[in-house]
């Protein structure tokens, strides 16, 4: 829909527009006056040794390096105490299966960024495939200036741990949004927003160059091109031997797109609705729609798996083989490849399952499915997930293959596990597959898990529907509505939130003490701690694309009510009450907190909100704040903004409520959300004369709020403490 100034909602009056100025002198003036007065509330002695607690766990040489394998090498990015920015380094198999591996270690990010004065966070590194037989060599490494999504590419050779000279041809892409595929060892895919390479209305590239060796980026020829109002471009060009391929994507908004591969030259459109997910993989073509899908007299419902034939789909065949089909408790969330199988990663009433899939052996149901098998790897209340080492090894000379996988489970008290398997096809022909597997790595223990005990419970939003929750809290837990209870969602985007082992919150939540009230027999009080819960409100995908298509736009109020529904939950259970019960989240998390400090007061005693979005009447003009309009919306619009004003925080303040005490942080570096929307709110709720609102702004760290471990040791530390702080001890 296309709107004019003359039909376009009116403005509100926005009183702290002057703060939208990201880096201006008087904003950052005002950012540091609010740095310091809550610097000072905050930084107490208990801060200091907090901080020190989680700064132990993220920089703890115990942590699993988690490896990506290429060619012959296992690659791992690396950060710890003596190493903030992180080094990037690589080892053997054998090697990495010893307790002490021997790295070879290829760029030290710190030295690089003393050398050349410039704070760069790692972000990744793209290897160009090699010719048969020969070693992985060349990289794009993925650099940005200060953490946000803007990186710089550059062009890295693994045998002589240096940058190749852009004098000499070596590629050196300057700081933008974009991405960037090799097509060969000379020729760069790259969409990019630099050097005056047009952006869309959402900041992301618009268009996407093909960049010979030696080239400027500006003189690069067009390769793809999609309209200014789209999200962005994205080409990858796919190098699998036999199955080389060039595709485009134009990212219409989150949840449309269109696919397309370059044939004889011409861009060729896969034909399918721009909300069915499409992923080539050799031979097979895989669709996931996001809503039901009709063709040909077939009902495809939303969440389903499918699979056809590359060349027969692009030929016209529209025979597809269901691989999976939802139900009512059980999606599916990922899947991965290995040379002769496929592996699905499930969700069953948020708890993993897993099923290995053989394209070679249809099994007995409807739909031509492939047979399929449930991998014995997952314990309840858990979050495992298996993906390929490398689909494309033959015989590996770790003695792996390409039906090698990995499996890393974790669990809220399950300090994280790391297996490697095998599959194999039965050796007396009938459809299964053996799989073998077998712990190569585990996580130490950072707080002692076995003192608590995970629940599952299930909340009745106002709706009737019924919204699982996860609670951690100490076994033998006293239900009298004392316990100190930090409520963490986050309902968007079809992210789904799983249980994961935190050292952090163990440390920071779950085995901080302190006495509240007086024992049964009046005597003396308690030493409690804390109680960890995490919702799976709509919004999120843990059911899946109805799941989260049940809260978009003008429903985006289900979520806030299923989030309200569990605070409920918790309170009428007697794990705790309105004074003892905070919420936090970050960026579409901080939204949704920021929904309940305004429309839900009553329930919370605080509440901690990150890198938020706030004021929902400019989002679309802030950051890549445009890119969400399929989530929430387009303000511009009049009746657009009708519902989405209902869940704009920075308009739905009131004088005369009694607001939680509320904790706002965002960084400065962020380009993503962006700082300015956290400044006005705080700003505002100040004005209005809200008591204890308090606001800080790290000066670096992108959306994640840090950089490296000992800025998100801050970060943590100032939410969790404010938390306990305000629910547990009060607030000076």
């Amino acid at each position: 829909m296309t709107t004019t100034a003359a039909d376009s909602a009116p403005e509100p009056v926005d009183e702290n527009v002057w703060l939208e100025e990201i880096y201006g002198e008087e904003q950052l003036a005002w950012v540091k006056e609010q740095n310091s007065r809550t610097e000072d509330l905050l930084e107490d002695a208990d801060y200091a040794g907090l901080e020190g607690s989680i700064l132990e766990v993220l920089d703890s040489t115990d942590r699993i390096a988690m490896v990506g394998k290429r060619g012959d090498w296992y690659y791992n990015f690396w950060k710890d105490r003596h190493n903030p920015k992180g080094l990037w380094r690589r080892t053997t198999w054998e090697s990495y299966c010893t307790d002490s591996p021997e790295w070879d270690v290829l760029l030290d990010v710190d030295e690089l960024a003393a050398a050349e004065g410039q704070e760069w966070v790692f972000h990744g590194a793209t290897f160009l495939r090699p010719g048969a037989g020969e070693p992985y060599r060349l990289a794009l490494l993925a650099l940005s200036p200060d953490g946000g999504d803007a990186n710089r590419y550059r062009e890295f050779d693994v045998e002589s741990r240096s940058f190749v000279d852009p004098a000499r041809g070596g590629f050196d892409l300057p700081t933008a949004k974009g991405n960037v595929s090799w097509l060969d060892a000379d020729t760069l895919l790259v969409a990019s927003t630099a050097d005056g390479l047009p952006k869309t209305a959402s900041s992301y590239a618009r268009t996407a160059v093909t960049l010979k060796r030696g080239a400027e980026l500006a003189g690069a020829p067009l390769l793809f091109e999609v309209p200014e109002h789209h999200m962005m471009a994205v080409v990858a060009h796919d190098s699998t031997p036999g199955f080389e391929r060039t595709f485009a994507v134009d990212y219409i908004d989150f949840f449309n797109r269109r696919n397309l591969v370059l044939r004889d030259g011409e861009w060729m459109q896969i034909d399918v609705p721009t909300d069915v997910n499409v992923s080539a993989h050799r031979e097979w073509l895989l669709f996931r729609p996001q809503q039901d899908w009709a063709i040909d007299g077939t009902t495809y419902p939303a969440g389903s798996l499918l699979a056809c034939g590359f060349e027969d789909y692009l030929a016209g065949a529209r025979e597809l083989a269901v691989l999976f089909a939802p139900d009512a408790r059980t999606s599916l969330q990922s899947w991965s490849w290995t040379r002769n199988f496929l592996l699905l990663n499930l969700l069953k009433d948020v708890s993993s399952e897993i099923r290995v899939l053989d394209p070679s052996r249809p099994s007995d149901g409807p739909g031509g499915a492939w047979a399929a098998t449930l991998l014995d790897a997952c314990p309840p209340l858990h979050d495992v997930n298996a993906y390929a080492v490398d689909d494309e090894d033959a015989e590996a000379s770790d003695g792996g293959a390409g039906d090698d996988f990995w499996l890393v489970a974790t669990g809220f008290t399950t300090p994280t596990t790391l297996m490697r398997g095998t599959l194999e096809r039965t050796s007396d022909g009938t459809p299964g597959v053996v799989s073998r597997h077998a712990v190569v790595k585990a996580s130490p223990s950072f707080f002692a898990d076995a003192d608590y005990e995970v629940q599952q419970h299930f909340a009745v939003s106002e709706d009737g529907t019924r919204v699982p929750y996860f609670q951690v809290a100490p076994r033998n837990l006293a239900l009298d509505g004392q316990n100190p209870t930090q409520l963490s969602g986050y309902g968007g985007f079809e992210v789904s939130r799983t249980p994961a082992y935190s050292g952090t919150v163990g440390r920071a939540w779950l085995e901080r003490r302190t006495s509240l009230s007086a024992g049964a027999d009046g005597d003396a009080p308690h030493s409690r701690g804390g109680v960890y819960v995490v919702a799976n409100i709509r919004g999120g995908g843990e059911y899946g694309p109805a799941w989260h298509r049940a809260a978009l736009q003008e429903n985006r109020h289900k979520a806030y009510q299923d989030f309200a529904a569990v605070a409920r939950d918790l309170i009428s259970r007697g794990v705790t009450s309105r004074e003892r019960l905070g919420c936090v989240g970050g960026s579409n998390g901080g939204l949704l907190v920021g929904n309940m400090l305004t429309r839900y007061p009553e329930l919370f005693g605080a509440v901690s909100c990150g890198v938020p979005l706030l004021d929902m009447r400019r989002y679309t003009r802030l950051s890549a704040g445009y890119s969400w309009i399929a989530e929430y919306g387009d303000p511009d619009v009049p009746e657009q903004w009708e519902y989405i004003r209902t869940f704009s925080p920075y308009h739905l303040l009131k004088d005369g409520v009694e607001y939680p005490e509320t904790f706002i942080w965002t960084a400065t570096s962020d380009d993503r959300v962006g700082p300015v929307q956290a400044r006005k709110m705080a700003a505002r709720m100040l004005a209005m004369g809200i008591p204890n609102v308090w606001f800080h702004e790290a000066l670096e760290g992108g959306h994640a709020g840090a950089s490296d471990n000992r800025q998100a040791a801050a970060l943590q530390a100032r939410s969790q403490h404010f938390l306990w702080k305000a629910l547990a001890g009060g607030l000076a």
